[in-house]
């Protein structure tokens, strides 16, 4: 009779308990959770006029400072190729001459948004803080 209960004695404490475990885990879980800190994303603002509106602003369009950006990234002013340090001279350079024309940058759908920010960021140190993203002129 003495082995019968010592088997079921052994066979009592092998099982493992595993609920102070999973309390761990959830106190574990709950921690990281409260003390997570949640990222806000940060936006860019684009001003991206109507359709409507780029047609019936012609007069409005040879007045204003157009930077083109192309697909491979390539910056454009007054029909020439320049550099993304030159951006800033080229700008003060119009702004000099048409105080009020805002810049506006068309850039392709391909072109990455770094050079679009480093654009803005150009026309903002050259005191310009009116501008536009365009779409490319879509060839028919």
């Amino acid at each position: 009779m003495r082995r019968r209960k010592g088997r079921g004695a052994e066979e009592d404490s092998s099982e493992i308990d595993l609920t102070p475990m999973l309390d761990v885990v959830f106190i574990m879980l709950i921690f990281f959770i409260v003390t997570a800190s949640f990222i806000k994303e940060s936006t860019i603002d684009v001003n991206m006029p109507d359709p409507q509106e780029n047609q019936e602003q012609t007069d409005d369009d040879n007045a204003a400072i157009v930077v083109i950006v192309k697909a491979n990234d390539e910056i454009w002013m007054d029909e020439r190729r320049i550099d993304i340090r030159a951006v800033r001279a080229n700008i003060e350079r119009v702004h000099a001459e048409k105080p009020q024309a805002p810049v506006v940058i068309k850039a392709d759908a391909q072109a990455t948004a770094k050079v679009f920010v480093a654009v803005a960021d150009a026309a903002r140190e050259a005191n310009v803080y009116n501008v536009s993203l365009l779409p490319p002129e879509e060839k028919k």
